[in-house]
């Protein structure tokens, strides 16, 4: 008797959810969210936002390749798929901007070079999907402490020109002492490419006729982090 009591609908309660919505209500009162699967947590976002959560997810998945990638993609993509409302984009948007400011902040607590775990997660959360090539200068102060972090370029899927002249000038206005530069490949091999190590070669010389140090290129893409030093390329 308990048993059939306890199975059966109480009178006036909501119909049984499917089992996909169910394992959505389950991921956002999941104890730990890191032990779920892609498609299970960002159904977990968008329970509340969207009708079958559960499927947005996977279709979102599905035309984008990866997590990284749905939360980097644009509002005009998203509307084509015809799944997600406007509040999707803005929400995309926050989280994105969330986790690029709290991998920013665990670079500027401490002396940059002191932590290159830290520079490489921030490196790859500002960066790695991008859907266009960016070019980023990480100011530093004589101790090496972040001054300034901007983006000085932002081209195509395979280029994004790059001005010595103009990176100098901006150095010189927040008074750095040394720079870190960052750029991303869109087709997410991150190897630098003939064009990165000359781009590379014409910064340093830029930085050094003024004083200036250049501690490193990263070049980010969503296969991984390439270091010029590490690489022996400067």
């Amino acid at each position: 008797m308990l048993h059939s009591l306890a199975s059966a609908p109480r009178r006036g309660s909501p119909p049984p959810e499917a089992p996909s919505e169910e394992r959505g209500r389950t991921a956002l009162g999941s104890p730990d969210p890191a032990g779920l699967d892609d498609t299970t947590l960002l159904a977990a976002l968008l329970r509340g936002r969207v009708g079958r959560p559960a499927e947005v997810a996977e279709a979102l998945l599905d035309r984008f390749g990866a997590l990284g990638d749905v939360f980097w993609a644009n509002r005009t993509d998203l509307a084509r798929l015809d799944l997600a409302g406007g509040d999707l984009v803005v929400d995309l948007a926050v989280l994105r901007e969330l986790a690029v400011r709290f991998a920013r902040a665990a670079v500027s607590a401490r002396p940059v070079l002191g932590s290159s775990s830290a520079l490489q997660a921030y490196a790859r959360a500002a960066m790695a999907h991008r859907p266009r090539e960016q070019f980023r200068v990480l100011f530093l102060d004589h101790r090496n402490r972040l001054l300034a972090d901007e983006m000085t370029a932002e081209g195509t899927v395979d280029h994004a020109p790059v001005y010595p002249r103009e990176v100098m000038r901006r150095a010189l206005e927040v008074s750095a002492s040394a720079l870190i530069l960052i750029h991303n490949h869109p087709s997410g091999d991150p190897s630098p490419s003939q064009a990165d190590i000359e781009m590379t070669r014409r910064v340093i010389d830029a930085a050094r006729a003024l004083g200036l140090s250049v501690h490193d290129h990263l070049v980010v893409g969503r296969e991984g982090t390439a270091s010029f030093r590490a690489l022996g390329l400067m």
